[in-house]
């Protein structure tokens, strides 16, 4: 299998390709609306071609790149079918894996930072979304978000994979790329060490979080697939505007 860790950094989101070296068939796990032509750019020089994009969730922070990457390259929309999206084409849920060529993208359902929220196991592999975040995860205080149900998404499903299960989270602020399993286990300060639900609940309840900046655009633009709306403002404009540079991983 072919994998890229792509890196866009307004909202230090990391897209995951995953390419067939067999069929040249590939798919794109959360891609950036800004960073479309990069993603593109990135499957041609590979040689592989778009089939479909995947989602772990309606984000709050970016504008997905699914509907653009349709139009430009064909490929079918993936999504988890928990949110009942109109754009959707194909629906995503546990128990049943998406396979082309030689992969197969095994989704868990892992509700608790969104109620719809899915990860994505690859192999030896899992793409934890905003679930499970290095070192952390992601924040429960809106999108029918709840600490409790991701403490048990957390360790009843993720926590429960072999621990040498590699760990490619949605987004890192530090310039960390992955980690695993066992490290997650032992060493996350929020989920990690045994630590119980009531403590895990009460950590995410003093978060003192800011209102996030672009949730108000980013939601209703992500139930139509990536479709960034109007109005919005110049300081966020970044958000929906084509990225000169961003890094790329290997």
């Amino acid at each position: 299998m072919i994998f890229r860790q792509l890196f866009e950094p307004v909202s230090s989101t990391y897209t995951y390709l995953l390419g067939c070296e067999q069929t040249g068939r590939a798919v794109l796990i959360d891609a950036v609306l800004p960073t479309w032509q990069r993603d593109l750019e990135a499957l041609n020089t590979l040689g592989l071609k778009l089939v479909y994009t995947l989602d772990s969730h309606i984000h709050a922070d970016h504008i997905t790149a699914a509907r653009k990457l349709k139009t430009e390259a064909g490929s079918r929309i993936a999504h988890p079918a928990f949110d009942n999206l109109a754009c959707v084409d194909v629906g995503l849920e546990e128990g049943r894996p998406l396979e082309f060529g030689s992969i197969r993208i095994d989704p868990l359902f892992t509700p608790g930072h969104t109620d719809g929220h899915h990860a994505y196991r690859v192999g030896e592999r899992v793409l934890t979304g905003d679930a499970l975040l290095i070192d952390g995860c992601g924040r429960t205080d809106f999108q029918n978000g709840d600490a409790p149900t991701l403490y048990r998404s957390v360790h009843d499903k993720l926590f429960s994979l072999p621990e040498d299960t590699l760990v490619y989270p949605g987004h890192d602020y530090k310039g960390r790329r992955v980690s695993s399993i066992a490290q997650e286990k032992t060493r996350n300060p929020r989920l990690g060490g045994d630590k119980p639900l009531a403590e895990f609940v009460k950590i995410m309840g003093n978060l003192d979080l800011d209102y996030p900046k672009f949730i108000d655009h980013a939601v209703p633009g992500n139930r139509e697939c990536g479709r960034c709306p109007e109005g919005v403002s110049e300081d966020l404009e970044q958000y929906c505007a084509q990225i000169a540079h961003s890094l790329q991983g290997q």
